[in-house]
């Protein structure tokens, strides 16, 4: 770490054998993990902790103050968890005191120029490519993969394993397991090719595209819908996780393609 190129705050804890680059910048009140590298030209502000064995590519702005009028620098963290890879220029900021933090979980992948806002809370092993955009106060589950220029409102949630498809504008929760795609955006399927790619069985498989033609191509609303779900399918995991996201979804989910 002995980079006399850099400025390393005295208040920061970074472990030993993290990797510092030149004209890199660590303010106070952050903690680094073992073995993670910090390209150069990145900006670390208080508030950061950052796991371990991740990457941390220039021009990146980590744990930057809130971009909303209401914030009064309270005490609040940017948390990023262990093997995530933040690429050129994304910029993460850290919580109001609606969280208290903005969270990013364990092995994701933030591409380039990525934007994520104050209060987003996102899952482990997420994707997010070249461009996109994390209002405040989202929540994405894991295994979630949004394609470049992807557009996310505020108080959105995004639910486990699902797939958002390049320049999209999410306006509403997206369902876990599926593909969202169109404008304005709309169920296209679900996600069979990443379920497959972690293991899901063809008959898992089957059983959730089963759920989503109750859902999203009977004509049923959503009270009707989730009733005949509950009556008819078998109660599994993958059943019970997608009738709580609709139960407990506050901006209401997205609609299917065939939906007026």
């Amino acid at each position: 770490m002995n980079q006399p190129l850099a400025y390393v705050h005295p208040g920061a804890k970074i472990a030993k054998n993290v990797v510092i680059e030149p004209f890199t910048t660590i303010h106070n009140n952050v903690v680094i993990g073992e073995g993670t590298w910090i390209g150069s030209n990145v900006t670390i502000m208080e508030g950061a902790r950052i796991g371990k064995n991740c990457s941390i590519f220039p021009g990146a702005v980590i744990s930057a103050v809130p971009q909303d009028k209401k914030f009064n620098d309270e005490d609040t963290v940017t948390e990023i968890g262990d093997n995530t890879t933040i690429r050129e220029c994304v910029t993460i900021n850290r919580g109001t005191t609606d969280k208290m933090k903005t969270r990013i979980g364990n092995n994701c992948w933030i591409m380039a120029y990525c934007h994520i806002a104050h209060d987003c809370i996102v899952g482990d092993n997420c994707i997010f490519s070249n461009n996109s955009t994390l209002a405040g106060h989202i929540t994405v589950g894991d295994h979630v993969v949004l394609a470049g220029m992807a557009a996310v409102q505020q108080f959105c949630t995004i639910g486990n394993h699902a797939f958002v498809t390049g320049g999209s504008l999410v306006r509403k929760d997206v369902p876990p397991f599926v593909k969202a795609a169109r404008e304005p955006l709309s169920y296209v399927g679900i996600n069979s090719i990443g379920l497959r790619r972690r293991g899901f069985s063809t008959e898992k498989i089957r059983e959730i595209q089963n759920i989503y033609r109750i859902l999203y191509q009977k004509n049923y609303n959503n009270t009707q819908a989730v009733a005949i779900i509950e009556a008819e399918m078998e109660a599994t995991p993958e059943r019970d996780e997608v009738l709580e996201f609709i139960k407990n979804s506050q901006r209401g989910i997205m609609k299917g393609y065939f939906s007026n």
